[in-house]
């Protein structure tokens, strides 16, 4: 997620410059077939203008739809936040004296389902870590299930059946816990839908050239202006264009791994920071230091 910090001008052209090497181009040749031979046709401003009007009314729908996706995403991460902490709330204060030592091994299993979950999201590798959390044969079992979060999710909810078997827990308290796993199961769900479902390719092909197309025809139009009024202003109208529809196209993505993501990783060890000091633990870690400008 990007931060409150100046973003880094490298980081700005990075995303933008193949746009801005195929801008001088297009500028280029429109400059040369206008001055040198003699090839331009008179086409009035009003048409880019159009164009461009048309582009700024499509790129504002695209970015509320992008913006949408990246703020449920965030939202269901902060309800993960808030069932993790509930999970061992609800342990500490319903589990009686024959299951107490049971309390910590499932806090370890939810934190280690919340690293889980973030590095099954972005495509990485989901068990990476886990054996900090999980025994060897809870490791072993997860590592057999193609999703891995939900097979956690399955150990602690059988879990809190033993507990309940052998009377440390009555039937309330079981039927609230449960309640908390089937809400961390919803939002895993929900996370791996937004995941799933695919923005649609050709609404961003669409839009992709039709910036191009008011590239070209803005040249066009400012043919009569001497060079160094003209490239400035193509290169920073198109530029703009170009910027906020990458910018659209990485926030409807938020669990790729990007600085614009959801930061998955920052929230999964404060949860873990939580949980370790509900449970009295004596080591606790550090939060995640940001990068330059993202936190991951």
């Amino acid at each position: 997620m990007l931060l409150n910090r100046l973003i880094p001008l490298s980081y700005i052209f990075n995303k933008i410059k193949w746009e801005i090497f195929y801008t001088i181009v297009i500028w280029l040749i429109a400059y040369l077939l206008a001055h040198n031979f003699a090839l331009n046709p008179e086409i009035p401003v009003s048409v880019p203008a159009f164009i461009g009007t048309a582009i700024s009314i499509i790129l504002s729908f695209k970015l509320g739809q992008s913006y949408d996706r990246w703020w449920e995403a965030r939202k269901i991460w902060g309800s993960i936040v808030n069932e993790s902490r509930t999970l061992v709330v609800q342990l500490q204060a319903f589990v009686r004296p024959p299951g107490i030592d049971d309390i910590r091994t499932i806090g370890f299993r939810q934190i280690a389902w919340c690293y889980c979950l973030g590095q099954s999201l972005r495509g990485l590798n989901a068990t990476d870590t886990l054996d900090k959390y999980l025994s060897p044969s809870d490791l072993e079992h997860v590592t057999r299930h193609n999703n891995k979060p939900l097979a956690i999710l399955q150990l602690n909810a059988v879990h809190v059946g033993a507990l309940k078997d052998k009377g440390a827990i009555d039937i309330r308290s079981q039927i609230h816990i449960n309640s908390t796993i089937v809400n961390l199961t919803n939002a895993m769900g929900m996370a791996e839908r937004i995941k799933s479902t695919v923005f649609p390719v050709t609404y961003r092909l669409f839009l992709h050239w039709m910036i191009y197309l008011f590239t070209i025809v803005l040249s066009l139009a400012l043919y009569d202006l001497s060079w160094y009024f003209e490239f400035p202003l193509l290169l920073a109208f198109s530029c703009a264009f170009f910027l906020l529809e990458k910018t659209a196209t990485q926030l409807q993505d938020p669990f790729e791994n990007n600085p614009t993501d959801t930061p998955v990783t920052t929230i999964a060890r404060n949860i873990e920071i939580n949980i370790k000091q509900l449970l009295k633990e004596a080591e606790i870690p550090e939060t995640v230091p940001p990068q330059s400008f993202y936190s991951l």
